[in-house]
């Protein structure tokens, strides 16, 4: 029972060390073990249970021959060595006991920072995908405001160009009623013209009447 339990004792510190220090790949190998292991949980419960049992049955024995001793006054020989294997025994059952709670627990976190690793470098992904999203929107922003520019420019110089063409339809309009203002006068002067044109000739006709009527 002894070199097995030393055996499991030496396995258990073997595999604690390669957990607390990275060595290669062998710590992966170890947590992938280990999580082969944890899938039968039900047989190390019971393994781990079985090596309790026997640790109370060595430090109930422990008792046992202590108090014999103590009844007796010393004790034998044979009882000397029966209380130091069952010492020996129950102290590396319950070193086994013990690296086997560290193991589990070490096992156990190693787990929950190796997802709060993978859960930490999707985090980055999406902040760089953020980040990149955030500049590409501060591109398009970039690229709106210029359009923006150039569409209030365009803007003003329409403004401008309508506000000339208004002035000069406005000149042109001037323009037309001064013209019509002349071509008025002038038909009017025109019409004058013609009553004159009419009595001149109504006058004429008369002195000819007149100047026949003498030569009669």
């Amino acid at each position: 029972m002894i070199p097995l339990f030393f055996l499991v004792v030496c396995a258990e510190g073997l595999v604690a060390f390669l957990l607390m220090v990275k060595i290669g790949p062998l710590r992966e190998l170890v947590i992938k073990g280990l999580d082969q292991v944890k899938m039968r949980r039900a047989t190390v419960l019971t393994i781990a249970g079985t090596i309790f049992v026997i640790l109370l049955s060595n430090l109930f024995s422990i008792l046992k021959i202590q108090n014999k001793g103590a009844k007796h006054g010393t004790m034998t020989p044979m009882d000397q060595v029966l209380w130091r294997t069952n010492l020996l025994e129950a102290t590396l059952m319950g070193f086994s006991l013990f690296l086997g709670f560290l193991i589990d627990r070490m096992h156990h976190y190693m787990r929950k920072l190796i997802k709060l690793r993978s859960n930490t470098g999707v985090s980055k992904q999406e902040v760089e995908m953020l980040e990149k999203e955030k500049l590409q929107l501060k591109e398009k922003e970039e690229k709106a405001a210029g359009e923006v520019k150039r569409l209030q420019k365009e803007m003003s110089s329409l403004t401008e160009n309508l506000n000339k063409l208004r002035s000069e339809s406005a000149e042109k309009d001037k323009k037309v009623e001064t013209a019509e203002a002349h071509v008025a006068a002038l038909q009017k002067q025109a019409a004058d013209l013609l009553l004159e044109y009419d009595r001149l000739l109504e006058d004429n006709q008369n002195l000819q009447t007149q100047v026949l009527g003498h030569r009669n």
